[in-house]
């Protein structure tokens, strides 16, 4: 006895709801479409806008993240900065919950409802400011990446040829690539592909075979993808050997730096991000769809799925969350990188076609509320920026052919100011692993090309891990106190007439 086969009315309505869920994920946004930059946003709108051969990594600027992350900055800078970046980390939005229903369709052929529930697990997650939504920042922009990864991922495990099977896969890790030079920890393509192998591989002809052409494919458009990333990043000026560096080395680096000085203030930043995490009752809703892959793959004769995906999803959802841990600064907009975990869980629930119960009713309903109350939340009372009153103290002030330092971080001063760094680190753990005693600093401040303005955050250049002890005198020496707006303090160069 055959399925009956849905009608193409049925289908293009579940896709309508689809892009219904794609559209309320992006009210998520309302609220800060027009507000300041957050500092790395501005940072990275600063290295992406002047890409091009120059002292440092990424021209003038060194900043420890991959070249596509810098392109797509560089992109939204030439399109017309603040603005543009807001709306791509809008399309991004809409890609990551149209992608999360193609993953549904995917893992579920058969079945209408599948998208709906990876779309709306999606859509939940990617729109609550308590994952750090309402700006634009690698997590976010990786996730079409990924999405598309998994789904090339699950198309090539039914695929019933050979050729085709390898395409997809091929895609999947040019994909998967691309959300890897986007954020370094997202590599969830990959660890789905490891996970499916090393779960579901059988000593069997056509498993074997399905096994062969998903690993060949995958590891082929990654080589290639990584290849041109390089080739590509060397011709504006980024060197492989320093991009090494930058992206792999360093990574540890700061983590052994952050470790050695963990602060009060990292301790309090993790049990706010556990918080966060328990009020967007994302944690109930995986539990609510766990629950419900307890049951065997109901999957019809008639369009077959990719095979089990419960135990691949859990393992996918498994590595987020330690990378999330291991990070160490513990950011609202790291558990950003989570919903592509929670999506493969709600494609494996999909596959058992579970009945409306009252416990993944409620998860869903509640994780919406959630979200819908914090946007309203933000909307009401909109979280403060206290870079503001420093750059409206700049904006009145700065002259063309100004220079500008911020003292560490916060580099949307800068942004929004109209002024460039004679630094090339523009965020404060660079600093403190390449820089800890501020030499290069000192020789900054004592030479001709010493910045015009300098923002110190606080009264001082001492922060923890810094010995500012001989940069301080060559502030005390070649600046002077011009300000103190909110939380910052602004020194003018002397030999400069502000």
């Amino acid at each position: 006895m055959h399925r009956r086969v849905a009608s193409p009315r049925a289908i293009r309505s579940a896709w309508a709801r689809v892009g219904l869920l794609a559209a309320l994920a992006c009210l998520g946004w309302v609220p800060f479409m027009g507000r300041s930059l957050s500092p790395d946003e501005g940072g990275m709108l600063i290295v992406g806008g002047q890409w091009a051969p120059g002292s440092s990594l990424y021209g003038d600027y060194w900043v420890d993240r991959p070249p596509v992350l810098v392109a797509l900055f560089a992109l939204a800078d030439e399109a017309g900065g603040a603005w543009a970046l807001r709306t791509l980390g809008v399309l991004a939005v809409i890609a990551t919950v149209l992608l999360a229903g193609l993953v549904g369709r995917l893992a579920v052929p058969s079945s209408l409802n599948a998208p709906l529930l990876t779309a709306g697990a999606a859509a939940a997650l990617v729109a609550t400011p308590l994952f750090g939504g309402g700006a634009v920042n690698g997590e976010l922009l990786g996730l079409p990446f990924l999405l598309a990864g998994i789904a090339a991922v699950l198309r090539s495990r039914t695929a019933t040829t050979w050729r085709s099977g390898f395409a997809w896969a091929l895609l999947a890790g040019v994909a998967g690539a691309c959300g890897a030079m986007v954020k370094q920890n997202l590599v969830d393509v990959f660890v789905l592909v490891a996970a499916l192998v090393v779960l579901q591989w059988r000593p069997r002809r056509g498993e074997s075979t399905v096994v062969s052409r998903t690993l060949a494919g995958t590891a082929v458009g990654a080589l290639a993808a990584v290849g041109l990333a390089v080739w590509l990043a060397a011709l504006r000026g980024t060197d492989p050997g320093p991009l090494w560096e930058a992206v792999v080395s360093f990574r540890g680096e700061a983590a052994a730096k952050i470790v050695s000085s963990a602060t009060e203030t990292t301790s309090r930043r993790l049990l706010g991000m556990i918080a966060a995490l328990v009020a967007s009752a994302a944690p109930l809703l995986v539990a609510a769809l766990l629950l419900a892959s307890r049951r065997p793959v109901r999957e019809a004769a008639d369009a077959p799925g990719p095979g089990d995906l419960r135990w691949a999803a859990v393992a996918v959802l498994a590595w987020e969350l330690v990378a999330a841990y291991v990070s160490g600064s513990y950011w609202l907009h790291y558990l950003t990188a989570l919903i592509p975990g929670v999506v493969l869980v709600a494609a494996a629930a999909a596959q058992r076609r579970p009945e409306r119960s009252r416990l993944l009713t409620t998860a869903y309903a509640v994780t919406a509320i959630s979200t819908a109350c914090a946007i309203v939340f933000v909307a009401v009372r909109p979280i403060e920026r206290p870079e503001e009153p420093v750059v409206a103290y700049l904006q009145d002030k700065v002259r063309p052919g100004d220079t500008g330092m911020v003292a560490f971080g916060a580099a949307n001063i800068l942004q929004a100011a109209g002024l460039q760094s004679p630094y090339p680190d523009l965020w404060s753990l660079p600093v403190r692993v390449r820089d800890p005693k501020l030499e290069r600093l000192e020789q900054v401040l004592a030479g001709p090309d010493r910045p015009t303005w300098l923002i110190v955050a606080g009264r001082s250049l001492d922060t923890w891990g810094i010995d500012a002890s001989a940069a301080e005198v060559h502030l005390d020496e070649h600046y002077e106190l011009v300000g103190s707006p909110g939380r910052f303090t602004v020194y003018h160069r002397k030999d400069h007439t502000p």
